[in-house]
C-alpha cells in the first residue's frame, strides 16, 4: 500500500505544477495588460497648452480653451464620449479671426477629470455648461456638440433657449438604435469585472474607437492614438466613464420639436457609429433646421475635414454676438409737480 500511496503523489504532482503554471501565466497577463492611472501633472504638461486654463466649474478643475476673436461671435463647443477639447483643434484653426471659441473637457474626459457631483449624464452635463458658462460671462452664446455632446448641446438649448443663439449638431446621439445596448454600455454592467477591466489595455479599446470613428484609415495616427489612451488613464476618468455608461437613460427627441433656434446639422455619410438617416430625422424635428451631409466623412467630420465643416459653420453663424439683453422697463416715474396717489385709497364713511 505505501508503495502504490507514493505513485499515486508522484502522477499527482505534474498536475499541480501545470496548475501553478497555468495560474503564473495569467498572473503575469494581467501584470503585462494592467495600466494604472497616470500623474495628473505629466498629462497636464503633455496636453495642455498655452491657451490652456483651469476653471473651478461646480466644484470641478474644467480644463478650458478661450480662443479667437474675444469680440466675435461666441460658440461653445463640445466633445463627445471618450473625448477631448482636442477634437476641436481644426475649426480653432479656421474660424479664430471670425468668431470666440471655447472648448471645454467635460467631466471625466481629458484633464478636468472626476466631478465630487458624481453624476455624468446627459442631464449632468447641462447643468455643468450652464455654470461654466455663468463662469466664463457668457450670457447667450452660441453652441455646438458633437455624438454624446450634440445630445448636451440639444439638451441645454431645449432646457435653457434663452441663454442659446444657433445651435450646431455634430453627428449628434439623441435617437434610439436598433438592437438593444451599445456594446460599450452592456460590458460596463458586468459588475467587478468590468470594474477590475477598464485597467486594463485602453491602447486597444482606443485602436478600435478611433477605427470606428473615422471614415479615413489614416487619420488613425500614433499621435491621436496615444493622447486618446493616455487621456483615457487621467485619474478619475476611468471610473467616471463606467458611471456613465451605467447610468445614462435614453433620451427623450421629442423636446426637439419644441426648439425655436437656428439649427444647423453637419454629418459624415460614412459614419459607423450613428446612421446619416439620423441626420433626415434631426432635421424633421427641428424647425427650420439646416443640414450639411459629407459624403466621405465619418462620425468626426470636424476632425476629418475642418475646412469644408468650418465654412459650413462661417455660413451659418453671424460675426457679431448677440446685443445684451434689454433690461426690462422701469415704470415711469412722477413729476414733481404731480400729486402721489397712496397705493391704498381710504374708503369714504
Amino acid at each position: 500500500m505505501p508503495h502504490r500511496r507514493r505513485r499515486a503523489e508522484a502522477r499527482a504532482r505534474p498536475w499541480a505544477l501545470y496548475l501553478l503554471f497555468a495560474l503564473g501565466a495569467i498572473a503575469g497577463a494581467m501584470l503585462w495588460a494592467y495600466r494604472p492611472d497616470l500623474p495628473r501633472e505629466l498629462l497636464v504638461e503633455r496636453y495642455a497648452n498655452a491657451q490652456s486654463r483651469f476653471v473651478d466649474v461646480g466644484g470641478v478643475r474644467a480644463h478650458v480653451r478661450d480662443e479667437g476673436k474675444p469680440d466675435g461671435m461666441p460658440l461653445l463647443m463640445i466633445h463627445g464620449s471618450l473625448g477631448s477639447l482636442q477634437v476641436w483643434e481644426g475649426w480653432v484653426g479656421e474660424l479664430k479671426d471670425r468668431l470666440r471659441l471655447i472648448s471645454v473637457d467635460l467631466p471625466g474626459h481629458g484633464l478636468t477629470g472626476a466631478w465630487p457631483r458624481g453624476d455624468y449624464t446627459v442631464e449632468a452635463y447641462t447643468d455643468f455648461i450652464e455654470v461654466l458658462a455663468d463662469a466664463l460671462h457668457l450670457d447667450r452664446f452660441a453652441i455646438a456638440g458633437q455624438s454624446m455632446g450634440g445630445a448636451v448641446a440639444w439638451s441645454f438649448a431645449a432646457t435653457r433657449p434663452e441663454r442659446v443663439t444657433h445651435l450646431i449638431l455634430v453627428d449628434s446621439s439623441g435617437y434610439a438604435t436598433g438592437g438593444g445596448a451599445a456594446l460599450s454600455t452592456r460590458l460596463a454592467h458586468l459588475g467587478l469585472l468590468s470594474d477590475v477591466g477598464v485597467y486594463f489595455k485602453p491602447e486597444s479599446m482606443a485602436q478600435r474607437a478611433l477605427r470606428e470613428t473615422y471614415a479615413d484609415p489614416a487619420m488613425v495616427t500614433p499621435e491621436r492614438l496615444r493622447r486618446y489612451s493616455d487621456l483615457q488613464r487621467f485619474p478619475g476618468n476611468r471610473p467616471a466613464t463606467l458611471q456613465r455608461l451605467r447610468t445614462q437613460e435614453p433620451l427623450d427627441p421629442t423636446t426637439l420639436r419644441h426648439l425655436d433656434v437656428p439649427t444647423l446639422i453637419i454629418w459624415g455619410a460614412k459614419d459607423q457609429q450613428l446612421p446619416v438617416n439620423d441626420a433626415y430625422r434631426f432635421q424633421n424635428d427641428i424647425k427650420g433646421a439646416k443640414l450639411a451631409i459629407f459624403s466621405r466623412l465619418g462620425h468626426a467630420p470636424m476632425e476629418e475635414d475642418p475646412k469644408a465643416t468650418a465654412a459650413a459653420v462661417a455660413a451659418f453663424l453671424p460675426r457679431d454676438p448677440p446685443p445684451p439683453p434689454t433690461p426690462p422697463a422701469e415704470p415711469p416715474r412722477p413729476s414733481a409737480d404731480q400729486p402721489v396717489a397712496p397705493s391704498i385709497v381710504p374708503e369714504k364713511d
